[in-house]
């Protein structure tokens, strides 16, 4: 993972700080200090949003394994006081896979929201198999 302009590390906010770092080194148990109690996490190809941290970990952890490769970057990032949208860009088996992560924070810094869209179809396809492959792989969902 990458951030395409390092300029853009004076303004980011702490909160998408931190989510760089646990990101780029694919650190899940840093998300157990970066995501509030009841975090939400949205997916582009689950119909209901997944609540708490225990199912945002896990869905966040598997998008890791699938999306978070040697391409995945993100070329565009804005900020708000408690919320940011990173645009990220990663390509797998071929495909290049053009998205959005939209980050929402409490005043602790801790995310509250998560929520993810994909683009074209043809990558939202592909990354909807290989979620569901790694989530099946990672065990019964947690309670």
């Amino acid at each position: 993972m990458s951030i395409a302009d390092p300029s853009v590390a004076a303004t980011m906010p702490e909160a998408i700080r931190r989510w760089h770092a646990i990101a780029e080194a694919r650190d899940v148990a840093g998300l157990g200090t970066l995501l509030a109690d009841d975090a939400v996490f949205e997916s582009p190809v689950v119909h209901t949003p997944q609540a708490g941290k225990a199912l945002v970990t896990r869905y966040l952890a598997a998008a890791f394994d699938v999306l978070n490769n040697e391409a995945f970057h993100y070329p565009a990032q804005w900020f708000g006081e408690t919320s940011a949208v990173l645009e990220f860009v990663t390509e797998i088996d071929g495909i290049t896979v053009n998205g959005i992560d939209m980050i929402s924070w409490d005043a602790d810094g801790r995310i509250t929201h998560f929520k993810v869209m994909i683009r074209p179809l043809k990558a939202i396809n592909l990354v909807h198999e290989k979620m569901r492959e790694r989530l099946m792989a990672m065990g019964p969902r947690p309670a």
